[in-house]
């Protein structure tokens, strides 16, 4: 019987708990409480994410392998060299939600109080920095009130900027569920675009980008003039409230670009029902007045005193697996460790005497895009990039890119040989990944759980946590003698009592002495707890903040609106999704998902390539054209690399525009201009080999037999086989090959042995043919000629196109299934589990029905 490993999914802020064996099984934990045995299509396929392709097995100094030694004394050395000459503030750390709390801990502890610089910033920066800034200016503190059992008990359930049905599916599996129970429960999705999520929701309003601060002001003035505040809870616990009334008057409600009875439906729904919650995520988040939008969802909590009860109050779903544990640590550059104030003279006094350090940092450091800004003018002489790849994920991602390259000394600490940032290191070091490592994550509902390692150390591959105290010990700083990330946990823990006597919320005595070996899932202050309802708040009269927040001024921009986040199946830049041949297999090359009639204004049909372009750079998209998109507005997944697909890298397009608070960026409203690309050629290809092809536009992915590729060209090549031969690294295999000359088209397969080793099809249109099938073939004995046809010969069966990741199940699939009588989702996922896991296909199962004009059943 295969031994299975209780641990923590390493993807978003859900946290939920995975089963998991060194042979690769995969199973959602029935006993964990946020996911009670659910995984999403990417949790799923974590088994096929686990092995040593591509990883970093050893160090490496200027591109040769070195010992630890070697490595680890060349950090420290430029680090303390830098520091000597320049002083603290000209090294810096940039981090990653991707780190346990003990690796967070240990390089906050390094960098504030023995570097004495607040020089750490995190990608969680990108994520849920204006969260962060809203709940410590209503709040007094980075205070989650809610808990996940809220969206099971509320009546009404408001989504703000999220599709969280792809992107924290098992939540939004949490609420189909709870409204199938109880039919009443309704769900009101806010988003610019009509995603996965608005097919779910009884209402969907298509506001304009960053229209959410207008719509919630006029949602404060409505609760109002309708006499809906809680005087009782206002005149106990709150300040602010007539300055912030006033204020959201001043508001403009055609600034949503909502009807009046959209509005009013809205407002009426809102105010009418007792148990609301508000959950809001990257489309409130990652705007140049996210932080403003985030006060203005808090303040019409507060002024009806919907908070802290069940069913009842705001909810932040953060994007990182462990943006929260960098949060109580005080992995941003804005904060100490335990929610204490970087500010607050007392509170470094205490921080600094806890950890007996040298010093401690007494001024904010440079948050994400300010750091790489300094890189980029010379100001930062040593960079540590932990666990993360901002060459591509920053706005400005090429300038990003450049402003690394400038810093005298680099050091990434990183799982895989090749990613964008690595390839600019002076210094990698090899970490232990996700199954290797051991430690602690804390979700969005403050539960802290324990990632537990199941698989051998591969290579030389340390523990972030160990090659930071590593460096530090090198450094001459004693207090990083750790020897096992227990001895960390126990020191938070301890620092945490000792934070306590400033009256945070951050109160973590629920895990004094605990069995770190067997930590079950907890929550902080204790499982079940919610915050403030009956005040408690951290400023320093302990009532909330209700601020006066203006509406921005919304540009009306000629060009198009670029709005950027995630697929359904993917995680950030790829580096651990892009080992799974299914998640790569539902969306499998960048796209920009654009309105029919914006596609017919730039003479673009489906499968065209885009080419998208602004001041900051340009990118070249498949056309996904879709009623869902707003006219005006076009939308790009952010996960392709430079590697990948070169010009589907989608930040390198984003302005560096950041919210004067949070220092959040802005991702969602960048304008850019559309042309259709008139590529010369356009091309398909599928090997066995690991391909890299030159061209124009190219986008490779992963299959269960090897690599595929979408390629386009600018100009036609003098020799198809050559180039065939190049893209698929089918050097010397034996080529056969059918040419229709009056079409323009060519196919060429290559075989060695008698086994499929690649095909490679090209023409001067996109290239229709059944992918899936030509994929599956690669490898086998297939006939060579036969497979040129790029379809199934009679008697074969094409599954099509993936529409479930989970369960790998293809459209055409799907089809028979329809064929053969299953009217409804539910029927279709009966007869091929199609959306009976995750559910985030439903949406697309339900639109296949559509399409075959069958009924829609609801379930």
């Amino acid at each position: 019987m295969t031994e299975l490993t209780r641990t923590t999914c390493p993807y978003c802020g859900v946290g939920c708990g995975v089963l998991a064996a060194p042979d690769g099984t995969i199973q959602g934990d029935p006993d964990h409480p946020a996911n009670f045995g659910r995984l999403c299509s990417k949790g799923s396929a974590l088994g096929e994410t686990i092995d040593l392709e591509g990883r970093l097995l050893t160090p490496m100094v200027d591109n040769a392998p070195a010992s630890w030694d070697t490595a680890l004394g060349q950090v420290a050395e430029k680090f303390s060299a830098a520091i000597d000459t320049y002083g603290s503030d000209s090294v810096a750390f940039y981090v990653s939600g991707q780190l346990l709390t003990e690796d967070y801990y240990v390089a906050n502890k390094l960098m504030k109080g023995y570097i004495g610089s607040a020089n750490i910033d995190t990608n969680s920066r990108l994520c849920m920095a204006s969260s962060v800034a809203g709940h410590k200016r209503a709040f007094g503190s980075d205070t989650v009130p809610q808990t996940y059992e809220d969206l099971e008990e509320a009546d009404l359930i408001v989504l703000v900027g999220s599709n969280l049905a792809w992107c924290h599916p098992v939540l939004f599996q949490r609420i189909i569920e709870a409204k199938k129970t109880r039919p009443n429960l309704r769900i009101i999705n806010i988003d610019p675009r009509r995603t996965a999520t608005s097919e779910f929701s009884d209402m969907h309003l298509n506001i304009a980008p960053d229209g959410d601060i207008a719509l919630f002001n006029g949602l404060l003035a409505h609760i109002a003039d309708q006499g809906a505040q809680n005087n009782v809870y206002i005149n106990a616990y709150i300040n602010g409230y007539e300055d912030a009334v006033a204020t959201a008057r001043l508001s403009n409600p055609a600034d949503t670009d909502l009807s009046p009875a959209e509005l009013e439906a809205f407002y009426t729904a809102w105010t009418g029902t007792e148990k609301v919650v508000t959950l809001y995520s990257q489309g409130v988040n990652q705007s140049s007045c996210g932080s403003d939008k985030v006060n203005a969802i808090l303040n019409c909590h507060l002024a009806t005193g919907r908070i802290g009860k069940p069913g009842c109050g705001p909810l932040s779903a953060t994007g990182q697996p462990n943006a929260m544990g960098g949060r109580e640590v005080g992995g941003l550059a804005n904060m100490l460790a335990n929610h204490l104030d970087l500010d607050n003279a007392a509170h470094r006094d205490a921080v600094q005497t806890f950890w007996n350090s040298p010093t401690i940092s007494d001024h904010q450091g440079l948050k994400a895009v300010d750091l790489f800004d300094a890189c980029a003018r010379g100001e930062i002489k040593a960079l540590w990039v932990m666990s993360t790849n901002p060459a591509v994920s920053l706005p400005d991602a090429n300038r990003v890119a450049e402003a690394i390259a400038n810093v005298p000394f680099v050091a990434v600490s990183d799982i895989m040989a090749r990613t964008d940032t690595g390839d600019l290191a002076d210094v990698l070091l090899p970490a232990t990944g996700w199954g290797e490592k051991d430690g602690t994550v804390t979700n969005s509902e403050r539960r802290i759980s324990r990632q537990r390692a199941f698989l051998p150390t591969p290579g030389q591959c340390r523990p972030d946590w160990d090659i930071v105290a590593d460096v530090a010990r090198r450094m001459g700083f004693s207090g990083f003698d750790y020897t096992s990330p227990a001895e960390i946990f126990a020191e938070y823990i301890a620092l945490g009592d000792a934070a306590q006597r400033f009256h945070r919320d951050l109160d973590l005595s629920v895990f004094a002495d605990v069995d770190y070996a067997n930590l079950l899932p907890t929550q902080w202050p204790r499982n079940g707890a919610r915050f403030f309802a009956e005040g408690g708040f951290y400023h320093a009269d302990g009532k909330a903040k209700m601020l006066p927040i203006s509406a921005p001024k919304l540009s009306q921009n000629p060009q198009f609106s670029l709005n950027t986040g995630r697929n359904r199946d993917q995680w950030h830049t790829m580096t651990r999704t892009g080992k799974a041949p299914r998640l790569g297999a539902h969306l499998a090359e960048p796209y920009l998902e654009i309105h029919p009639s914006d596609a017919a204004q730039i003479d673009v049909v489906e499968g065209d390539l885009v080419a998208v372009e602004n001041t900051c750079g340009d990118g070249i998209l498949r056309a996904l054209i879709t009623p869902r998109a707003t006219p005006g507005q076009v939308f790009a997944p952010m996960h392709w690399t430079r590697q990948k697909a070169p010009s589907g890298m989608i930040n390198s397009l984003i302005r560096p525009e950041v919210d004067p608070v949070s220092g959040q960026p802005a991702s969602k409203t960048g304008a850019v201009e559309l042309r259709k690309f008139a590529a010369a050629w356009y091309g398909f290809a599928a090997s066995t080999t690991e391909m890299q092809p030159s061209e124009i536009y190219s986008a490779v992915a992963r299959t269960r037999t090897g690599w595929q590729v979408e390629l386009a060209g600018r100009c036609l090549p003098l020799n198809w086989e050559d180039t065939a031969r190049r893209v698929t690294g089918c050097a010397d295999a034996t080529a056969a090959s059918v040419t229709d000359a009056q079409a323009g088209t060519t196919a060429i397969s290559f075989t060695q042995s008698g086994t499929l080793v690649g095909v490679f099809y090209a023409g001067p249109a996109p290239i229709a043919l059944a992918r899936s099938h030509v994929v599956a073939l690669i490898g086998t004995q297939a006939d060579p000629l036969r497979v040129l046809a790029g379809r199934p010969a009679a008697g074969q069966f094409d599954p099509g196109a993936t529409v479930c990741g989970c369960f790998d199940v293809g459209r055409n699939t799907l089809l028979a299934a329809v064929q053969g009588g299953a009217t409804t989702v539910a029927a279709l996922g009966a007869q091929t589990c199609a959306g009976t896991n995750c559910g985030s296909c439903k949406p697309e199962l339900a639109a296949l029905l559509h399409e075959a004009a069958l009924p829609m059943a609801a379930e």
